[in-house]
């Protein structure tokens, strides 16, 4: 009697322990499938939040990259249209009066004729200062010269206005670049460099390398005067300029100097 009792309390503790079992197995089951899809919520989220981040750095990337775009294209038209009044204006009344210094030449006193012949010299240099450079602002003049010699053109420049020596200096095998119009964003930031030199360095040397290399144009330039402190120097005008442009076709830019130690400009414009 007890023993069948006592069976029959086994068996139902065990239909306890086994519908117990199963409760905490459906529980865990339950816990896991919500940690499951709290993680895959999370997960899901985070993507998001990092795409929209993206999306919004990639805007504003872009945003960015438009508004230096656009600037440069003002200032190419703003070089364009003094380029055509140097050239068409400036440039005429200079051959103008040549001519007519050469037309009165014959008619002053010999006393006066050396004076003559200085001021005619004076002009003549200037027009062909002016001729230059007309140049070196004409964008559609640069691309028809190409890097090269509108380098030399400025060298020339540089050699009449300032420097005793202004160099240019070619290595590797001459490759021409993929965008012809990067040619004009290199050419501006030597321009911005060398206008720094002409003003600040009290150098008188100046040195440009093209170094043409499997996979990238570098360009390096220096120059031999005075240098300065680069920190105290970060924010300026014509260093924002230079770095605007060179991230505008992907060149790296890097601009290295020292009080008493000149500044050297390099430039890594990579092959397409």
């Amino acid at each position: 009697m007890y023993y069948v009792r006592f069976l029959v309390f086994a068996q139902e503790a065990h239909k306890i322990n086994k519908e117990e079992i199963a409760l905490i197995g459906y529980v865990i089951f339950a816990l896991l499938l919500l940690s499951t899809m709290i993680i895959l919520f999370f997960v899901t989220f985070q993507k998001r939040k990092n795409k929209l981040l993206l999306d919004q750095i990639e805007r504003q990337k872009a945003f960015d990259e438009e508004i230096s775009r656009t600037k440069s294209e003002i200032q190419e038209q703003t070089l364009k249209h003094v380029s055509w009044e140097l050239h068409d204006n400036v440039g005429q009344l200079l051959a103008y009066a040549s001519m007519q210094l050469k037309m009165i030449a014959p008619k002053v006193p010999e006393d006066l004729k050396s004076n003559i012949e200085d001021v005619s010299g004076s002009v003549k240099e200037s027009l062909k200062e002016v001729r230059s450079l007309s140049k070196s602002l004409n964008n559609e003049v640069l691309l028809s010269m190409g890097l090269e010699d509108a380098i030399i053109n400025e060298m020339n420049r540089l050699e009449r206005m300032k420097f005793s020596s202004a160099e240019l200096h070619v290595t590797g095998v001459k490759r021409d670049l993929d965008n012809k119009k990067h040619e004009i964003i290199l050419f501006r930031i030597l321009q911005e460099f060398f206008s720094n030199s002409v003003k600040y360095s009290e150098a008188d040397r100046i040195d440009v390398n093209l170094d043409y290399k499997d996979t990238k144009l570098v360009i390096t330039t220096s120059d031999n005067g005075i240098g300065f402190n680069l920190a105290s120097v970060e924010k300026g005008a014509g260093l924002i300029n230079m770095k605007s442009r060179a991230e505008l076709i992907n060149a790296t830019f890097d601009l290295v100097s020292q009080p008493d130690e000149g500044v050297t400009l390099s430039i890594e414009y990579p092959f397409v």
